[in-house]
């Protein structure tokens, strides 16, 4: 209440002051104005005195004539009255437009005053506002300040971590140089027991292929003599003894004619970081495996160590689509319409062959290294001469429907294809003629297919029906159609392939990432394997080298798995 009180006071103070000589005339001149009536009403009543004078003499001698001196100086005094008289309402006049004017100015004063009193309360505003920006600066002022000296503790914590890191750096430096050491002597060390190892492993084929020589020679000259046959027996048996004991310095147990069935992942390889399209063995014999992938890369693995020997790569942002791998030459079929042939040992492209109007979608390597074809969305399969230093297209073989897959006989004269009409077609290459034609063999695409390896009358194929078909070529008929719950197909590229002995069938399911292994003889399952996390989409089986690893799958994240 206190408070209350002394705000009035104070605001009473600073409003009157302005005021107080305004009051102070208007008092000085109600003043005046009552001096002025004061006079007025004097010279009033003295007027009307003189004029009762002038009544009354002309009341008492109304038959006596007034003299003209009287009558003159009463006039005269009268003139002088009214003139006084007017002089004095003039001047009252004068007082009452002084006061007029003295109030509109005071009016006008006092509406100055209000706009000064607005203005003044706007400016307190004002500064109230700049005083709460001003404080609200200083709390962000604060707070920053707060935060740089938090940053710069940050920073010389980051730079202790700097150095730290620098010191650790150098140690793992120094640490990684001394492995690099280690790692070349071993490699050296490697690289000389592997020569012995290849040296050794070259003297047991040469006795092999000696002992098959003669025993080939025995049977053809000796057929009927129960001497050759016992002869030739023994040489069998001493050519089995090899292979047997070859697969045992190995810890494999081996088949009759080498092959090994697939029981558990040898190597798990992240090789692509796209799904994979293909994977194939070097024909040649050697640790060799090609990838390819939709990362437009092909890369070449070693099946002893699961490490990578060479990435070769395409045109980007076009997936690989398809691979081949015989000796030094690679091939690698791409969906920007071309097909590339690289050298393996100097790691350089020799070849872009180029003349396919769309994707290339299956392509493969002639025995001899000196051609391929390559099968294309375009509805062609074209025939590639490279064995010069300037490629040369030398066969056009079309058709009616999109080839996903090629296979060349061992004479390097014949060819089957797949087809998405889910027909087979086969082909002269010397004459570019079509020589057979399979139509509806599944009842979707056909996805892969291959000459067995040991009776060139039979293919074997996979469907986007989901199922394989061995055809005999003799009849045009299958043989034998292997299904499985757990075996779907779902890429046009998904491989089915036949062992190297020609007894077996492995393919990969697409969906559950299942490998299954079929017999080739009566059609019955052998084996599901399941490594996989991702659908199968291509697979092979080989002979292998001197690792002696034989199968290997690539699945849909590009995770390769090399079987023991």
């Amino acid at each position: 209440m206190n408070s209350v009180y002394e705000l009035v006071i104070e605001r009473n103070n600073r409003e009157t002051a302005p005021f107080l000589s305004v009051h102070e005339a208007n008092a000085t001149l109600l003043i005046q104005v009552d001096a002025l009536l004061t006079k007025y009403e004097l010279s009033e009543r003295e007027v009307s005195s003189l004029r009762q004078q002038l009544q009354d003499a002309a009341i008492t001698s109304p038959g006596t004539k007034v003299t003209s001196a009287a009558a003159k100086a009463a006039r005269k005094y009268e003139v002088q009255l009214r003139d006084k008289l007017e002089k004095l309402q003039d001047e009252y006049n004068a007082k009452l437009q002084s006061e007029a004017n003295d109030q509109a100015a005071a009016l006008k004063t006092a509406k100055d005053l209000s706009d000064m009193k607005d203005l003044n309360t706007a400016q307190e505003m004002t500064i109230a506002n700049l005083r709460e920006e001003n404080k609200g600066a200083e709390r962000a002022i604060e707070h920053l300040t707060n935060e740089l000296s938090e940053a710069k503790s940050r920073t010389d914590l980051a730079e202790k971590q700097y150095d730290g890191l620098k010191k650790t750096i150098r140690s793992l430096q120094i640490e990684n140089d001394h492995l690099k050491k280690e790692s070349r002597i071993i490699e050296q060390r490697v690289v000389t027991e592997k020569g012995k190892t290849v040296d050794e492993v070259n003297i047991l084929t040469e006795m092999v292929n000696s002992l098959k020589r003669e025993v080939d020679m025995l049977r053809a000259y000796n057929k009927g003599s129960w001497f050759s046959k016992k002869v030739s027996k023994e040489k069998a048996d001493n050519e089995d003894k090899q292979i047997v004991a070859k697969g045992q310095d190995s810890g494999r147990k081996w088949g009759t004619l080498g092959t090994v069935l697939p029981s558990a992942p040898k190597q798990t390889i992240d090789a692509h970081t796209m799904d994979g399209t293909c994977v194939k063995y070097d024909a040649s014999g050697t640790n060799l495996v090609a990838t390819s992938s939709s990362d437009s890369t092909v890369k070449i693995w070693d099946t002893n160590t699961g490490t990578v020997r060479v990435t070769f790569r395409g045109t980007v942002g076009h997936s690989m689509m398809c691979c081949d791998i015989n000796g030094s030459t690679v091939v690698g079929g791409s969906s920007d319409k071309t097909c590339r042939v690289w050298n393996l040992r100097t790691q350089r492209m020799i070849h872009h062959l180029v003349g396919h109007a769309h994707k290339v979608t299956c392509v493969r390597l002639f025995a001899n290294e000196h051609a391929v074809v390559t099968g294309s969305a375009d509805r062609s399969l074209k025939v590639w001469d490279i064995s010069h230093k300037t490629y040369r297209q030398t066969t056009t073989l079309r058709h009616s429907s999109t080839s996903n897959c090629v296979d060349v006989g061992t004479d390097s004269q014949t060819a089957v294809s797949g087809h998405l009409d889910g027909g087979l077609r086969f082909w002269d290459l010397r004459s570019g003629e079509r020589t057979e034609d399979i139509s509806g063999l599944h009842e979707g695409a056909i996805t892969s297919c291959q000459f067995s390896p040991t009776d060139s009358s039979l293919v074997l194929t996979n469907g986007a029906d989901s199922c394989l078909k061995i055809t005999d070529l003799r009849t045009g008929l299958p043989t034998h159609t292997l299904r499985d719950g757990a075996f779907t197909t779902a890429h046009s590229w998904s491989h089915a392939v036949f062992s190297p002995d020609g007894r077996y069938v492995t393919a990969g399911s697409s969906s559950q990432g299942a490998v299954l292994v079929w017999s080739a003889t009566d059609g019955s399952l052998v084996k599901t394997l399941r490594s996989h996390v991702a659908g199968v989409c291509a697979i092979d089986w080989c002979r292998g080298g001197s690792s002696g690893q034989q199968v290997a799958s690539l699945d849909r994240q590009g995770k390769l798995i090399l079987w023991a």
